[in-house]
């Protein structure tokens, strides 16, 4: 099922599929993955500043990621269908860890983490063949992300 097919039935159906798909943002037709990363920006600007208190809000995400793309997959009869983009959100939050949320830095993140997450080197690849269910839908993105904040990292101590 293309996103293009899903119909507003589903996304509304239930709460799980609300946020799985982004509020909508996966059900662009093309490129729903960048599209869903796009709500991780707003939410980024309302993280708290903290980063304990910023990790705790994320793991919460996370793990309300994990049970709604698993329903939403579920829902969709596709395991992690485009439209389902909660773990690009979840995955661009993990790139932004302690990172400043200066307009050039948030873009730069944007990039990297899209750039980890189209690419898919290994073990990202692996795990998102291997792993399946709402923690196979998380766990690839999550990973991609690790990879794009090792290097936002890398350019803060080099600039």
């Amino acid at each position: 099922m293309k996103p293009d097919t899903i119909k507003l039935s589903a996304l509304l159906d239930s709460p799980a599929n609300f946020l799985a798909l982004g509020a909508g943002l996966g059900l662009a037709p093309k490129a729903p993955g960048t599209f869903g990363t796009l709500l991780g920006i707003p939410l980024l600007l309302v993280m708290p500043q903290s980063l304990a208190a910023y990790l705790a809000v994320l793991c919460v995400l996370s793990l309300v990621g994990v049970w709604s793309c698993h329903l939403c997959a579920r829902s969709l009869g596709v395991h992690d269908h485009p439209g389902i983009v909660w773990d690009e959100v979840v995955g661009y939050l993990i790139t932004m860890i302690a990172v400043p949320r200066s307009v050039w830095w948030v873009v730069i993140g944007f990039a990297m983490f899209r750039l980890f997450d189209i690419l898919k080197p290994w073990p990202i690849s692996w795990i998102d063949r291997q792993v399946h269910g709402g923690l196979g839908i998380m766990l690839d993105d999550m990973l991609a992300a690790l990879f794009a904040l090792a290097v936002m990292h890398l350019l803060l101590f080099l600039f």
